[in-house]
């Protein structure tokens, strides 16, 4: 067990009150594996001003200075990464694949972020008039509140901090309270790369308490948040009361469509991969699998075989399958299930929780699912997959489309001409041909549409530092 503090203008330092709450392993769920402090809006408060106070010194640092300081911390990060993969799996319950893989994704990202801070700056353009310069400048937005979630704890909160960093732009974090660790390990490695103090500030503790403090913060100028849709609405009405700058994405009912010009085979690998990796516990997730009937049998023989061939258990001890984070998320995916039943679907394989230790559960596929059923409509974050009957391409469009969410989604198909039709014809920020719904890449934009974003800024690539600066135009005549 690790005690660990909150990060204030370079200080480690306890909440105000003393207070500290505990993390749990979801494998092994009486074991404690951190404290944190729990704060309150006092403690945020400070952590905002450090942030406001550091805002001229960092915003006025070079960016290929901003961008060394960056490229260390990745460089620090790789040189923990075993530690910090195992911290992952003990707080989130990831396999220990899974979260070598998250791992990497943050030294990525510091590293990508490093090398970009280089070009920030902006743009010449050509003038109407001689003897005038047309050009663009780049600047820090100011202070930026962010507020991550639990599911992936490292690889979210690197997508926030090192664009903001590199843009010049301060950072107030406050990670999710089930898994805050490797926020924390981040903000100790850019300590150790040379940040300066209050460019960077972590505060744990409740959203009702730290959350909403930096989301309605005067001296906050831009909010990030990613979670839940009725959390992340809540936040985008506070943080936009005053005009904050907003970004938020959210959940997500993925489909992945099955064609009849599909392999079957590798149709049922890829829709298994989306809906079971990372325990179902990913906004990207593959919760529906919408099939052609002249294929659909033999697709729900072969997700089946897919799904009953994964094992779950400990990721440290070689689990196909992670459990899930805390009971409750586990009771969420079991009453789902129980949905699903009363509703007339056909529990297919799974469905029940493990008669172990630990929040382990079934991977689960439910076949004949009406397509306006809550099985086919509610986010379940949980490794359950709804397996819906279509006649073709335009109805598989339509149910694709039926629901409302609007992050990722996929088709499989051999037939050219129906994937780039689907590319055009699907309401989703992240559209895959022959891959599955989750994982993404870190140099090109990250967003959803509908209820899975404000549809304002996406996250990730060059959109990222867009989100955090601001632009002026200038004219100069000489």
């Amino acid at each position: 067990m690790t005690k660990r503090s909150n990060l204030i203008d370079g200080e480690w330092t306890d909440a105000e009150s003393g207070d500290t709450f505990d993390t749990y392993d979801p494998a092994s769920p009486d074991e404690v594996v951190g404290t944190y402090p729990e704060s309150a809006a006092a403690d945020a408060e400070r952590a905002v001003e450090a942030a406001a106070a550091a805002t001229e010194e960092w915003g006025s640092t070079p960016g290929p200075k901003r961008g060394r300081i960056l490229s260390r911390a990745s460089s620090i990060l790789a040189d923990r990464k075993g530690e910090l993969a195992e911290l992952l799996v003990r707080e989130e319950g990831k396999t220990e694949r899974e979260a070598g893989g998250e791992v990497q994704r943050a030294i990525d990202i510091f590293d990508y972020y490093g090398s970009k801070a280089r070009d920030i700056g902006g743009k010449v353009k050509g003038a109407s008039g001689a003897d005038t310069v047309l050009r663009t400048k780049q600047e820090p937005v100011g202070v930026a509140a962010l507020i991550t979630p639990w599911n992936y704890p490292v690889a979210i909160p690197a997508w926030k901090i090192a664009p903001a960093l590199a843009a010049g732009t301060t950072a107030v974090i406050k990670p999710a309270t089930l898994a805050p660790g490797c926020t924390h390990a981040i903000a100790e490695a850019l300590d150790e790369a040379g940040l300066p103090d209050g460019a960077l500030n972590v505060v744990t503790g409740p959203g009702s308490e730290v959350g909403d403090t930096i989301a309605s913060h005067d001296a906050v100028d831009a909010v990030s948040f990613t979670g839940s849709t009725g959390v992340g609405n809540a936040v985008y009405d506070t943080a936009t009361a005053d005009g904050k700058r907003v970004q938020l994405e959210m959940g997500g009912k993925n489909p992945t469509i099955v064609s009849d010009a599909a392999d079957v085979g590798t149709a049922a690998r890829i829709a298994s991969w989306g809906a079971f990796g990372v325990t179902g516990q990913a906004c990207t997730a593959t919760s529906r699998a919408i099939v052609y009937e002249d294929v659909y049998d033999e697709f729900v023989d072969a997700i089946v075989e897919q799904a009953d061939g994964i094992e779950p258990g400990d990721g440290l001890a070689g689990g196909d399958m992670g459990p899930q984070v805390t009971e409750d998320e586990l009771e969420g995916t079991l009453d789902y299930v129980e949905i699903g039943r009363t509703e007339g679907a056909t529990l297919e394989t799974g469905g029940e929780a493990l008669e172990r230790e630990g929040h382990f559960v079934e991977p689960t596929v439910f076949s004949d699912v009406d397509p306006d059923s809550r099985l086919a409509q509610e986010e379940i974050f949980g490794p359950v997959l709804s397996v819906i009957q279509v006649s073709g391409y335009e109805e598989a469009l339509e149910v694709a489309n039926g629901v409302d969410y609007g992050l990722s989604a996929g088709i499989v198909t051999n037939d050219h001409h129906e994937a780039n039709s689907f590319v055009e014809d699907i309401d989703a920020g992240v559209v895959k041909v022959n891959q599955q719904t989750t994982g993404v890449e870190l140099h090109i934009p990250f967003g959803g549409m509908k209820a899975s974003s404000s549809e304002t800024y996406r996250e990730q690539g060059e959109a990222g530092i867009d989100f955090y600066t601001i632009s002026k135009t200038v004219y100069d005549s000489y």
